[in-house]
């Protein structure tokens, strides 16, 4: 399909990644391997667009986390207890899983990538 198309590849694994999120475990894994196996090359370039996939699934993850803490922060502007209440552990709390979510989505993208790419070349699974 997309054979050495980096951009396109990237994108069709991020959409994959979006669509498996809900329901399956490690879905940037499975979005990793579907940018990995379509990009063909060496193992450098699977790897390289797994991890395109997974930067593109993770802005898509941190847009709508943004939107979520926005409403969110309209709710405690109207309540300055709650305010208080969340401080400094909430401040930690949002960088510690900014980080998770960081590793979570580049590290299982780049991980699918190269799968991908074993997959295509070194296997007789899919041909």
């Amino acid at each position: 399909m997309g054979d050495g198309d980096t951009l396109l590849n990237s994108v069709l694994g991020a959409l994959a990644t979006a669509v498996l999120g809900g329901f399956v475990p490690f879905a940037p894994l499975f979005g990793g391997a579907i940018a990995g196996y379509l990009q063909g090359g060496t193992r450098d370039d699977g790897v390289r667009v797994g991890l395109l996939s997974g930067l593109f699934g993770l802005v898509g993850t941190v847009l709508v986390t943004l939107l979520v803490l926005l409403v969110l922060s309209v709710f405690l502007a109207f309540s300055p207890e709650a305010l208080a209440a969340v401080g400094a552990v909430g401040v930690l709390f949002l960088l510690a899983s900014a980080l998770s979510a960081v590793a979570y989505f580049l590290g299982l993208s780049a991980l699918g990538g190269w799968l991908g790419n074993y997959l295509r070349y070194d296997t007789d699974l899919f041909s």
